[in-house]
């Protein structure tokens, strides 16, 4: 299915990008522990951009993972039943996650708006503007949206898929 492909592969490469905001991550908490414990001299704005970093590596890693399989789940419990009623059950979960997106959406676009109008910043000693963290927000719910009803077609045309296999970067195959 074209839309059920697209919509994965978008997330996929948001999960990417994501992932790739821990080679800003890595190197800044690194800065950090050397200035703070070797020259007794902390930076003002490693720890910060780490924090504001790791809620949008979060958010928007969670789409995919949502394909994945990934989050949290009875598997035990829902592996047990027969394949129809994991079918089901999977088909009536989908609305509900659906449902979650549609009202934190409601909710948390006003918020990244008001953020990104009034150029919000954090009041630390760096002060950076945080309009961009809030603004993952509502981007990682929408994706999670679309991620969803991507799945919820792929099941009700296909049935339950089995959990996609992720290589790491390592070469690990896990799932």
């Amino acid at each position: 299915m074209p839309f059920v492909r697209a919509i994965t592969g978008l997330n996929r490469l948001a999960f990417l990008a994501s992932a790739a905001l821990l080679y800003a991550i890595a190197p800044a908490m690194l800065i950090d522990v050397v200035c703070r414990y070797l020259f007794d001299s902390p930076t003002v704005w490693a720890s910060e951009l780490a924090l504001l970093l790791f809620g949008p590596m979060f958010l928007l890693s969670g789409p995919y993972v949502l394909h994945l399989k990934g989050h949290v789940a009875m598997d035990v419990v829902r592996r047990a039943l027969p394949a129809r009623v994991e079918r089901l059950v999977e088909l009536l979960n989908f609305p509900v996650i659906a449902a979650f997106c549609v009202i934190l959406l409601w909710y948390a676009t006003p918020l990244a708006f008001e953020s990104w109008q009034y150029r919000e910043t954090s009041f630390s000693a760096w002060n950076p503007q945080i309009w961009w963290t809030k603004a993952a927000v509502p981007l990682a719910l929408f994706l999670l949206l679309l991620q969803t009803v991507a799945e919820f077609l792929r099941t009700l045309i296909e049935g339950p898929a089995p959990a996609e296999r992720v290589v790491t970067p390592s070469g690990e195959a896990s799932r």
